[in-house]
């Protein structure tokens, strides 16, 4: 499954050592490495971004991933080393754009003590085994997490919570006094704003995941050229975690799309 990683080293030169390992990994089959950075904590408490958001095999749209979580743990001026590496403009991706918790950023910030350094990537494992094996030999702490899906299921709430306001404020205005029409329509236009900026965000958001999931796909595709046979059938099982993973987001998106559309039309 596709997952954010973050190793933290003791010493620099170690995570170094285990940033090759992880692209041995990916050259030998057992992940994909869709984009990786390193930071280090000096003893004054200060991150220094020592290898900017590697864009990896797939390019921009996975390197933003990447970039945003460097800047959030790298405080204010890695935010904008992080968000320029993706084009973003000096604005990077929020936790949930991210679909990493704020939790785990804590987690690894409790972990990433003066002195330490850590490996972030964008990975794609079918099984934990090889970069466990390969990462603790180097005396790593390494932390896990799926991308979730906070931003798509919040877009579906607010989409039928809109769709469902604005239904209430229409029956409002068939049956309230003259003199409250007025104010009830005012709200009505209100919702309506609303319902366009969901309608709007996950447009943006279905184009973003489609854009992601080709570039994922495309990095896959060129990894399993070079592979084993044994290697190739983790790859393909790879790939079609990614197009289901996408179906599910899109299927999510078209819906708050929907709902928004027939909010508006009624």
């Amino acid at each position: 499954m596709n997952k954010m990683l973050v190793a933290v080293f003791e010493t620099e030169a170690s995570a170094f050592e285990g940033l090759s390992a992880l692209r041995e990994l990916h050259q030998e089959g057992d992940i994909t490495l869709y984009a990786s950075a390193v930071i280090v904590k000096d003893k004054a408490g200060k991150n220094e971004v020592k290898q900017a958001a590697d864009q990896g095999p797939v390019g921009t749209a996975v390197g933003l991933v990447t970039g945003s979580l460097i800047g959030l743990l790298a405080g204010p001026a890695g935010l904008l080393v992080g968000a320029s590496l993706g084009g973003l403009g000096g604005l990077a991706f929020d936790l949930d754009s991210s679909g990493i918790s704020a939790a785990f950023l804590d987690e690894v910030s409790k972990e990433l003590s003066p002195g330490k350094a850590a490996v972030l990537a964008d990975v794609g494992e079918t099984w934990m085994t090889p970069v466990d094996t390969r990462l603790h030999k180097l005396g790593a702490t390494v932390f896990r997490r799926l991308r979730s899906e906070v931003i798509e299921d919040q877009l579906m709430r607010e989409s039928a919570a809109f769709q469902a306001e604005l239904k209430a404020l229409q029956d409002d205005l068939k049956h309230t006094a003259a003199e409250n029409r007025a104010a009830i329509q005012k709200d009505m236009e209100q919702v309506k704003l609303q319902i366009n900026t969901v309608q709007e965000q996950a447009k943006k958001r279905l184009d973003q995941a489609r854009a992601e999931t080709d570039a994922r796909i495309q990095s896959l595709t060129e990894q399993a050229k070079q592979a084993s046979d044994r290697a190739k059938r983790r790859i393909d099982k790879r790939i079609a975690e990614v197009k289901a993973d996408f179906d599910v987001r899109a299927k999510k998106l078209n819906q708050a799309w929907t709902l928004t559309g027939e909010a508006l039309a009624a």
